[in-house]
């Protein structure tokens, strides 16, 4: 801790980088600017030898001290400099300035509430709610918005107050004004750029190294998630060259025959590579049994079950002695992974037809939806509706099954209270934000800012520091990020074929099998789970006493919900997502 007037700061560690002089807080030569900071600076050794020729002299040799020296240099746009994830508070008692930054896509969390007699700020939310000076009281209109997503895009946080300061920017607190700024966004070249689709790949094979061996930088064991998919088994295809010792891979499966299992293509990728590999089994009452650690760890209500499965693997890596992990995430947000994109984007060159065509096309969707063909049939009401009306984030639109039934289930009250508007804002001003972009970059922009770090990076981040694990994820540099915006969204989606250049740079040097395979994800079997061995689970925690969620929902309501869903086996999601509100609001508001 460092302790000085007006400005406390704290900080726990998890060993990475220079393991005996690293130790924070960390202050200049002269003591009068402090940091704490939570992350790495993969640039760091290119930016230390920079200030070390402009005259700045170093007395770690740690990623956090260039930090200090580079706001030395260059103020609060040193952000700009900083190549890596991070989130830190930096204090300069000179200018009597307080600095708090966090990464461009938002990999590491990072938390503030204005108390109105100071400002708290943290890496949790746990951490803030311990001063007793911040009220723990849930803001009505997120749980609105985390129903309306499954998650909670945006600053708002479920508890009134506490906001999380945005991917891409920094705040600054000086002489009692606090201002946030925006340092970093993400742009797509319009029109692309001119480059053959062989040049682009060739491209992309040196940024998918460097960025690779960038992340590998550590004095700790490193090891790969490894999920058999074409992210993991890339980012693995590239960690191998940097090292002359086997890796360590992890991966995990779930219990029960009708289980999507992707252990055998994670066993494939580590044959091919040489890795030393570990796998663990997952059960429905394992998954049962930690739901109350994820709901804590997580602090935000995230519909998210990978998450719990993931939480399991990282304490496998850290019981194994690797406590650094590098993982996939993010390759389909930059690349145009998702089987949506490519349907969405098909249904848009459709809409784009006109007179008869059109309403051929509307006819054709309808009657494949009354023949069987549900997931066809569900784009019906999209055919009249712009993309931005309808496009909330990957997983959720207006009229799906979740927005149909919360508006059935809430009380009078909180039913008047809700505002439509507010709950799908943070996807509306971001299609505000770039009209003139082709559909797929839309898509892809929208959840880089909303449904990546909200969702996937906060689970990532989350579950893996709770085992003292540190994760990576490589195929979220910017600078990969900046270039696959660069080109031309055919080089990403064409047809049925998604993430094409992606795939086209791993095809000589990834197993085929893996390549071509079906995307999963960690395939978690929840609803299974929900509709059978967590349904007493469901129950208790719903029905057998006072519930926190019944100040927005009609218990009634919702048993009868829920009973209706289990006769006919559906709802799992929305079932869930109740369930995990309920879980969040005791852990941190009614305790």
């Amino acid at each position: 801790m460092y302790c000085s007037g007006s400005i406390g700061l704290g900080h726990r560690r998890l060993s990475i980088i220079d393991l005996s002089t690293g130790n924070q807080p960390m202050c200049n030569e002269t003591g009068t600017i402090w940091v704490v900071y939570n992350g790495e600076i993969y640039n760091f050794r290119d930016l230390r030898a920079h200030l070390e020729d402009k005259g700045h002299r170093f007395k770690s040799k740690s990623d956090t001290e260039v930090i200090l020296h580079a706001f030395e240099e260059w103020g609060p746009e040193s952000v700009k400099k900083l190549r890596g994830m991070f989130a830190f508070a930096l204090w300069d008692s000179r200018r009597n300035m307080l600095l708090l930054a966090r990464d461009r896509v938002g990999v590491k969390p990072l938390y503030y509430v204005n108390t109105g007699k100071g400002l708290v700020f943290a890496s949790e939310i746990k951490a803030i709610v311990a001063d007793q000076s911040v009220e723990r009281r849930i803001n009505p209109l997120a749980v609105d918005r985390f129903m309306t997503y499954g998650y909670l895009p945006g600053s708002e946080t479920l508890i009134e107050g506490i906001f999380k300061l945005p991917p891409g920017h920094y705040l600054i607190l000086q002489d009692g004004k606090l201002t946030v700024r925006e340092y970093w966004d993400l742009h797509f070249k319009n029109p692309p750029v001119d480059m053959s689709f062989r040049d682009a790949m060739e491209e992309l094979r040196v940024l998918l190294r460097q960025t690779v061996r960038d992340h590998m930088i550590s004095d700790v064991p490193v090891g790969v998630l490894l999920s058999g998919g074409v992210d993991s088994t890339g980012v693995l295809r590239y960690a191998v060259e940097q090292t002359d010792t086997p890796i360590h891979t992890f991966t995990i499966g779930f219990s029960g025959e009708e289980c999507v299992d992707e252990r055998p293509y994670a066993r494939l990728a580590s044959k091919n590579y040489g890795t030393i590999h570990h796998e663990i089994t997952m059960t429905a009452n394992e998954f049962r049994d930690l739901l109350p650690s994820y709901v804590w760890h997580m602090e935000e209500p995230v519909f998210e079950p990978p998450a719990v499965a993931l939480y399991c693997v990282a304490r496998l890596a850290r019981e194994s002695c690797v406590k650094v992990l590098l993982s996939g995430e993010g390759g389909d947000e930059v690349f145009g992974g998702y089987q949506n994109y490519r349907n969405l984007l098909l249904l848009e060159k459709f809409k784009s037809l006109a007179g008869p065509a059109k309403v051929l096309l509307k006819r054709g969707v309808q009657a494949m939806g009354k023949v069987g063909w549900s997931r066809v049939g569900k784009y019906t009401q999209l055919i009249n509706m712009p993309l931005s009306k309808y496009y909330l984030s990957r997983t959720e639109m207006p009229h799906s099954p979740l927005n149909k039934m919360k508006q059935t289930l809430y009380t009078k009250e909180f039913a008047k209270l809700v505002n439509g508007n507010f709950s799908q804002e943070p996807t509306r001003l971001l299609f505000d934000k770039f009209r003139d972009i082709p559909p797929l970059n839309s898509m892809l922009y929208v959840d880089t800012k909303t449904w990546l770090p909200d969702d996937l990076l906060i689970k990532a981040d989350k579950m893996t520091m709770a085992t003292s694990v540190e994760l990576r994820v490589p195929l979220l540099d910017f600078q990969l990020i900046e270039f696959a915006a660069s080109l031309p969204q055919s080089y990403k989606v064409r047809g049925w074929s998604t993430k094409r250049i992606l795939k086209a740079a791993l095809k000589d040097s990834v197993p085929k099998e893996i390549i071509s395979r079906r995307k999963t994800g960690f395939p978690v079997p929840y609803e299974k789970w929900i509709h059978n061995e967590l349904k007493s689970f469901v129950f208790e925690t719903l029905f057998d006493r006072k519930t926190c969620v019944e100040t927005y929902f009609s218990i009634d309501d919702v048993r009868k919900f829920i009973e209706t869903s289990y006769a006919s086996n559906i709802n799992s999601k929305g079932i869930f997502c109740i369930l995990l509100l309920e879980l969040t609001c005791r852990a941190f508001v009614s305790s």
